[in-house]
């Protein structure tokens, strides 16, 4: 996962009819996507924390407050729906980090449902890959709490067991292998599917990889 680093705002005077306040880092609002309606809001591969302006106490308290109103209002339009957990793939340097791509707020989805999100999902997020490449896929704790469980799903078909794990690696996998059965395909579509404790699918984090 990319990591967060916040920023410092230097030190300045205290003006003389105001006490001074120390500078606070300001979250970068999150930036819209056009995500229609029902699917799942996106938010940056990682937010990051810009530094205070170094104006006055109540101008800084102005700034602070728009950009409060304008991360609300962007998650407004996002069709009202909070950001979901992420889910994680890395191979070599590269990573990627992608919302749900199919969720219903925490109620089972029907199989129809899962069957359309691992096949049909328009333009994931993309990682490119070479035979002999670590696969690693990682997701936030909140996807396995409570009893809850993912299992990776490459092309439709499981390649791991329900996990209550936040990390599986692969070392060396050649997932584009076809064992002798005619020419590799250029991408698979590798998909997360969140397991419910009573083995419910919940949620469908997708990705696709690229063959080198």
């Amino acid at each position: 996962m990319p990591g967060r680093s916040p920023g410092h705002a230097r030190a300045e005077a205290p003006h003389p009819s105001e006490p001074a306040e120390p500078a606070e880092p300001i979250r970068a609002a999150p930036q819209a996507t056009g995500t229609p309606c029902g699917g799942a809001a996106h938010r940056p591969d990682s937010l990051r924390l810009m530094t205070a302006p170094l104006f006055s106490g109540r101008a800084r308290r102005s700034v602070a407050a728009l950009g409060a109103v304008s991360a609300g209002l962007l998650l407004l339009s996002a069709c009202g729906e909070k950001p979901t957990p992420l889910a994680t793939v890395t191979v070599g340097t590269s990573s990627v980090s992608a919302e749900a791509s199919c969720h219903n707020d925490g109620k089972e989805l029907s199989m129809d449902q899962v069957q359309e999100c691992l096949t049909n999902l328009k333009n994931p997020k993309t990682v490119e890959y070479a035979r002999g490449d670590t696969l690693r896929l990682g997701v936030e704790p909140e996807i396995v709490e409570d009893g809850k469980r993912w299992s990776a799903v490459l092309d439709g078909q499981p390649i791991t067991e329900p996990s209550s794990n936040t990390y599986r690696s692969f070392p060396g996998a050649d997932v584009f292998a076809t064992g002798g059965q005619g020419e590799a395909p250029s991408s698979k579509k590798l998909a997360f599917l969140q397991i419910a404790e009573d083995g419910k699918p919940l949620a469908v984090w997708s990705f696709n990889l690229k063959l080198k």
